[in-house]
């Protein structure tokens, strides 16, 4: 519990490792636990088992586990319901983000449970859809997802609104996916929903440029964010060298989702 906590129910963010990371590492690796104390909200890791994949990636290729009440989302799912039952958590105030494959299933989290998670955050992953075995993520992770229409029902209207990072110099997972977790997003809005799009450049002050697109709704917040960041590969911008697939160098993704999420505090 965060140090600063009054007894007000507090937000809550889901934290989806990349493969051969656990959440330890992941946690020292984005410093979300620091955020936590800082802006007091809640933070949990769920654990991919090295039974369910040896590498212990989250399985978001497989077409079982891209649906709701099914698989790895069901569990996830879960996992988040039950910690919202334990502790004071704003159900309003429900985040999940991921790295790479924990990225992907962030995604997936979104466009299946668009009723649990208020937005999402997805860095170097893959749009819900975009692979449906081994030999399909393989090739979306070299040239971008060849379907990302949406695995599930939605509720109509309800746009997750979605925060993206991807190093355009990622040759694990292609920055076309990144794009593709927006397309999803677009697609989920309403078809009258007039969102305005404003392009940003910058420089982070470890050196690492970015092009980052925002798209903002009637009410001035931002709904979709796409970060590009030249010449990063595949890792947690602005991270800590503590943990895994980290690039000090970036803008600080952590403390950028967090600010997204935390604007988007009521439906």
């Amino acid at each position: 519990m965060p140090g600063s906590f009054d007894g007000r129910p507090l937000p809550f963010v889901v934290m989806l490792h990349g493969c051969t990371q656990s959440p330890d590492d992941f946690a020292a690796g984005t410093r979300m636990n620091a955020l936590a104390e800082e802006h007091t909200f809640l933070v949990a890791y769920p654990a991919q088992s090295h039974d369910a994949n040896a590498s212990r990636c989250w399985n978001w290729f497989n077409a079982g586990d891209q649906r709701r009440d099914r698989g790895e989302p069901s569990l996830i799912a879960g996992i988040t319901r039950q910690i919202m039952d334990d502790f004071p958590v704003d159900p309003d105030r429900v985040f999940a983000a991921g790295l790479s494959a924990g990225g992907a299933t962030a995604a997936i989290m979104g466009a299946t449970y668009p009723d649990l998670y208020r937005a999402i955050g997805v860095h170097s992953g893959l749009a819900c859809g975009a692979a449906r075995d081994m030999p399909s993520a393989f090739s979306a992770m070299r040239q971008g997802g060849a379907s990302t229409g949406g695995a599930s029902p939605r509720i109509e209207g309800r746009m997750v609104p979605t925060i993206v990072f991807h190093g355009d110099g990622d040759t694990t997972v292609h920055p076309l996916n990144g794009a593709q977790v927006v397309a999803q997003a677009v697609a989920q809005a309403n078809a009258g929903e007039n969102l305005r799009t404003t392009t940003l450049s910058g420089q982070a002050p470890g050196g690492i440029s970015y092009t980052r697109q925002v798209q903002c709704d009637d009410a001035g917040r931002s709904v979709l964010e796409h970060w590009v960041l030249h010449g990063a590969g595949h890792a947690w911008s602005g991270g800590s060298a503590s943990g895994s697939y980290t690039e000090p160098r970036g803008p600080d993704a952590s403390r950028e989702m967090v600010r997204f999420f935390l604007q988007h505090d009521r439906p």
